[in-house]
């Protein structure tokens, strides 16, 4: 097999454009020379430590340009990667440790409150890390005399090149967000994430070494790390990142740093609005993208008209490298949906009621989204049944309903698992939002169902309100007969929940699991609530 290394995105650049910013950090300017040597330094300091090609290595990292030095550097040393979501807590960690069979976890400071603990419960050697980028490390706390990484590649010898690694290797193991029990390790190549980040380098994200981005995802999920951090060090361009998102911080770096391309879920593009209502100035924004979750259509048209920059949609999952579809330049957009399938990835609808089998659909019916394509995952980690359920036929089955136009383009209708129910009739989540969305007093809002003594589930909005409008029963009844009058009678809801905050997870999608657990408790008998 050809030998190849996502580290390689990285030296590529260094010897293209070394003196090129590629991360700005604060006051901080990181060139593309200085990332690649430092990373290689880390790559010394690891060997030194006893870790070599094919071993796993857990990331404990935030947003600091530590986490690409570390992340490049353990590539480059031929070992696999584990990033670690950073909010995580220590039996959270643990499981990661202990299911990828981690030879260490290099942890940051700031996290070893966690990140210890899970270490000691399941012997895994921690290695602490300075979240300073500059070596030698700054002042941090000692952790029983455990070596600092940074300090070790402080007055480490760069290595001197890439390990050699096979096309099929496996570079990354990244959890999915676990919606139904533990959390599995999508196992992804070197093949499929290099050509995932240089297929959607030139299409959709037609990224250019003069481009700023603004690096506001979390690195250590596939979004943030792939489409935004791999595409950009790819290209050659300039990450801006912050180390926590926030809309006002956020809007000041888009504009101070003079940034060109904004990456982001949703929630984000609703704290920037927001931050924009109070700040006039406006960045020189020349394309956007969204995912995670679906954009809502009134969100993309406000945000389009404040920044005057056109958002393209995506889609893509964990599983996938991450990226399978998005509106792009080089077709008209179609506000709505997820656009067409990227270069050398075919995604179609199947039937979603086959098991063991599939059977592809024509244009127009709805019905799972199956993907095939160089950007598969090789599998999850010590899961051959998991696996099997969703690789059939060379197929991956992404659990996701949508449905093909007759030009290509997809469009998601929900989550299988988040199918309401209600009386015989699928409710698809998704749609429901999009309607209670131009709703003026709803900023958020997530669609669940609750359990229904004679319908099976009711269809329940639970709802954020904007600034200065006060939640409360009569503003539910306005919300339910705004939507009677804008949705089939089996689609409106019944049930509308106020809630200060939508949970989130690591990507910035709603947990909606989390809204079912509180809400579903309450409404264990809602025929005797709620109108058929």
């Amino acid at each position: 097999m050809t030998s190849l290394s996502v580290a390689a995105v990285l030296a590529d650049s260094a010897t293209r454009r070394p003196e090129h910013p590629a991360i700005v950090f604060g006051e901080e300017e990181i060139s593309y020379r200085q990332l690649w040597f430092r990373a290689r330094q880390f790559a010394a300091a690891l060997g030194d430590l006893g870790i070599g090609a094919g071993d796993r290595v857990a990331l404990l990292l935030p947003n600091t340009p530590v986490f690409p030095m570390v992340y490049f550097g353990a590539l480059a040393l031929g070992a696999v990667v584990v990033p670690v979501h950073a909010l995580l807590r220590a039996e959270e960690i643990a499981h990661v440790l202990q299911d990828s069979g981690a030879k260490a976890l290099i942890c940051a400071s700031s996290l070893l409150g966690e990140g210890a603990r899970a270490a000691e419960s399941t012997g895994t050697p921690l290695i602490p890390v300075s979240e300073a980028s500059d070596l030698p490390r700054l002042d941090v706390p000692d952790l029983d005399s455990a070596p600092y990484l940074d300090v070790l590649a402080a007055s480490a010898t760069p290595i001197a090149g890439i390990a050699a690694r096979d096309a099929g290797d496996i570079a990354v193991v990244l959890y999915t967000s676990g919606t139904t029990g533990r959390p599995k390790g999508a196992m992804l190549t070197h093949l499929g994430i290099t050509m995932n980040i240089t297929t959607s380098m030139l299409s959709p994200f037609d990224f250019r070494s003069e481009d700023v981005l603004l690096g506001c995802l979390p690195l250590f999920h596939t979004f943030g790390q792939i489409c935004g951090m791999g595409v950009c060090f790819r290209a050659g361009g300039t990450m801006v990142l912050m180390e926590r998102f926030d809309g006002p911080r956020a809007l000041d770096l888009l504009v101070s740093r003079r940034c060109t391309v904004f990456m982001g879920v949703p929630t984000m593009y609703l704290a920037l609005l927001d931050a924009a209502a109070t700040d006039p100035r406006r960045p020189p924004l020349d394309r956007a993208f969204s995912g995670g979750s679906s954009l809502p259509v009134p969100v993309l048209e406000e945000f389009q008209e404040t920044f005057g920059c056109q958002i393209y949609e995506g889609y893509g999952l964990t599983e996938t490298s991450p990226v399978v579809a998005y509106n792009q330049k080089a077709w008209p957009c179609k506000p709505g949906t997820v656009g067409r399938p990227i270069w050398g990835v075919e995604a179609e609808i199947a039937r979603a009621d086959l098991e063991g089998r599939i059977e592809l659909l024509p244009a127009g019916q709805p019905g799972e989204i199956v993907i095939r394509g160089h950007n598969l995952m090789a599998g999850y980690l010590n899961r051959p049944d998991a696996t099997s359920e969703v690789m059939v036929d060379g197929w991956f089955r992404s659990g996701d309903l949508g449905v093909k136009d007759a030009d290509g383009y997809l469009s998601i209708i929900d989550r299988k698992k988040d199918v309401v129910l209600r009386g015989g009739y699928n409710v698809y989540p998704r749609e429901v939002e999009e309607v209670l969305m131009r709703h003026p007093a709803v900023a958020q809002v997530a669609v669940i169902g609750v359990p229904h003594g004679l319908l099976g589930e009711e269809v329940c909005a639970v709802v954020t309100t904007p600034q200065g409008v006060a939640p409360g029963a009569a503003l539910a009844t306005e919300i339910v007969d705004w939507a009677r009058t804008r949705l089939a009678a089996y689609k409106y809801p019944r049930v509308v929940e106020f809630v200060d905050s939508l949970p989130l997870g690591a990507s910035g999608k709603v947990l909606k699991r989390e809204l079912a657990a509180r809400f579903r408790t309450g409404f264990r008998d809602l025929d005797t609530r709620s109108a058929a």
